[in-house]
């Protein structure tokens, strides 16, 4: 007689084959079935408190390791519950597969319990959207999910299967069991040719690198481009770090609201080369940039190119292999032409960063109260070691003081909401963060109203032996958007605006975490220095 296996034990051998190692989920009756085979596997089930924090955290391990990260959530609320997750990740460019069941074939349109159309819903969201209603098929959709999240630029993949296919029985024999790898590294050889010549024209060049720039693994390879060059650097969203703080020609975050030069740099450049990087609010949609400035932007995916902004030199390219060309192309009597060459603009830039950075030491060194944020930023910033600790940030201006203030001296190790600006993730984040880095530690800085979303995913720390420390910057509301109505109207509206007092660090203790309250800048770091148990890390700041 021939062997059979079901659906679900095919999904569970193609998950242990590719040695995933966890899966952020929440359980329910359409994918318990997998659930069951992969009790006792190498592959670790981390069950959160709400499918959005499972699907967060699984975009948190996309971003930190460049792989993808797996998310298995149940049919209907558990899939609807998920699509602010997958956003995030469609637009932070984040490799993430969402396994998600579904009601039986037998069952659609009969009014069963959490029957919707999930596959038409997601579709827009992500990069491929695979329903499996085949199951000896089910082998070649799980690759197909994870060659297509991993290849290319990043994104998310869907991928759904129906309960009936999971406990339907097949001939082993019928099951083929596909394993590709596909290393997309496209180049444009001949584009780097034309680039050069734009450096040799330029005078006051800048370079942006970008989330592509940290996904392609271009670290080294940028570092040996700028000294070779002496072309100056700012790094944006996942990028930041991929050339360190402290590197003499870089000049920290590209976003211009960062205290430092970007705005000079953006506003006086002859030649702009953004390296993995989207033109978006970001750069406010390209009309930061000197117009009269040459504009290069390499990217791996054709249609990024040219969004908000003409580009003089397009290069289709992975930005690793592109980089690798360049410092290929230029001899050591070229190079020093052009430090030469470049040496007056970074020492302009270079003062100008100062003065900047000047100009914000009265609020990173305030010491009034209500306490400042960029204070509390600084001190943050301050305790938590920048090759080896992890910052999470969370909440609308919480997220803005972060960013304004953290220096980052290697990548991957900072994490923010990026373009989508979804409020919620810090949780996730910050749980993510410490199970893959158990030796380094972990702090999120969030605020009051983005802590509540996810605030269970506290108990999830706890009960995981996870040991976060979250400082909770508290302003009694919605800070962003009462700041913005005040400037917008004259004053803010209440409803909608105002939280008022609530014990966040009261709240912590009751499910057996750590809590502090502090309203001095003094005190800002006393609690972070007593011995806690490993598992009972919060304090709540304001």
């Amino acid at each position: 007689m021939t062997e059979t296996i079901t659906g679900a034990q095919l999904v569970a051998r193609a998950l242990i084959d590719r040695k995933i190692e966890h899966i952020f989920s929440l359980s329910g009756g359409h994918i318990t079935p997998i659930y069951q085979h992969l009790e006792g596997s190498g592959v670790k089930i981390f069950d959160t408190r709400h499918e959005q924090s499972a699907v967060f955290m699984a975009e948190a391990f996309g971003k930190l390791t460049r792989k993808a990260g797996v998310a298995m959530v149940t049919a209907g609320p558990g899939f609807t519950n998920a699509l602010t997750g997958i956003a995030s990740a469609h637009f932070s460019n984040t490799p993430l597969v969402l396994i998600a069941g579904c009601v039986g074939l037998d069952h659609k349109e009969k009014l069963d319990l959490q029957d919707m159309p999930q596959e038409s819903v997601i579709e827009p969201m992500v990069k491929k959207a695979l329903v499996c209603r085949k199951a000896e098929r089910i082998p070649e959709y799980v690759d197909m999910a994870f060659r297509t999240a991993q290849s290319g630029r990043p994104g998310p993949v869907y991928l759904e299967f129906p309960i009936d296919v999971l406990n339907t029985p097949v001939q082993q024999s019928l099951v083929k069991y596909p394993r590709t790898e596909v290393v997309s590294k496209p180049v444009d050889t001949a584009r780097a040719k034309d680039l050069i010549n734009l450096m040799k024209a330029a005078r006051q060049p800048v370079v942006i690198a970008g989330t592509g720039a940290w996904q392609s693994g271009a670290e080294a390879e940028l570092k040996t481009f700028i000294e070779k060059t002496g072309m100056p650097i700012l790094t944006s969203l996942s990028g930041r770090g991929v050339i360190s703080d402290d590197h003499p020609l870089c000049f920290e975050g590209a976003v211009a609201v960062r205290p430092g030069c970007a705005f000079n740099a953006y506003f006086e450049t002859d030649l702009i080369v953004i390296l993995g990087s989207r033109i978006c609010l970001y750069y406010l949609f390209g009309d930061i940039f000197n117009p009269a400035a040459k504009m290069v932007q390499v990217d791996i995916e054709p249609e990024e190119i040219g969004r908000n902004k003409s580009i003089d030199l397009p290069v289709v390219s992975d930005v690793k292999a592109f980089i690798e060309v360049l410092n290929q192309s230029m001899t050591p009597e070229f190079e020093a032409e052009l430090k030469a060459q470049f040496l007056p603009w970074v020492e302009k830039l270079r003062e100008a960063h100062k003065q900047s950075k000047d100009a914000s030491q009265k609020d990173w060194q305030s010491d009034h109260t209500p306490i400042h944020p960029l204070r509390l930023a600084k001190e943050v910033n301050e305790f938590m070691n920048q090759a080896t600790d992890l910052v999470i940030a969370d909440g609308g201006d919480t997220t803005t003081w972060m960013g304004m203030t953290r220096t980052m001296t290697c990548p991957g190790h900072f994490l923010d909401y990026g373009i989508f600006g979804s409020l919620a993730v810090g949780l996730p984040y910050a749980n993510a963060a410490q199970l893959l880095n158990p030796g380094s530690r972990v702090c999120l800085v969030t605020g009051d109203g983005s802590v509540g979303f996810n605030f269970m995913e506290f108990e999830t720390a706890i009960r995981k032996n996870l040991p976060i420390v979250v400082v909770i910057s508290n302003d009694l509301g919605w800070g962003m958007i009462r700041h913005s109505q005040e400037l917008r109207i004259g004053h803010a509206i209440e409803n909608g605006t105002f939280i008022g007092k609530v014990d966040y660090h009261k709240m912590v203790e009751a499910i057996g975490g750590k809590g502090f309250f502090v309203e001095k800048p003094e005190d800002i770091r006393p609690p972070w220095k007593r011995p806690l148990h490993p598992k009972k890390y919060a304090a709540s700041m304001s």
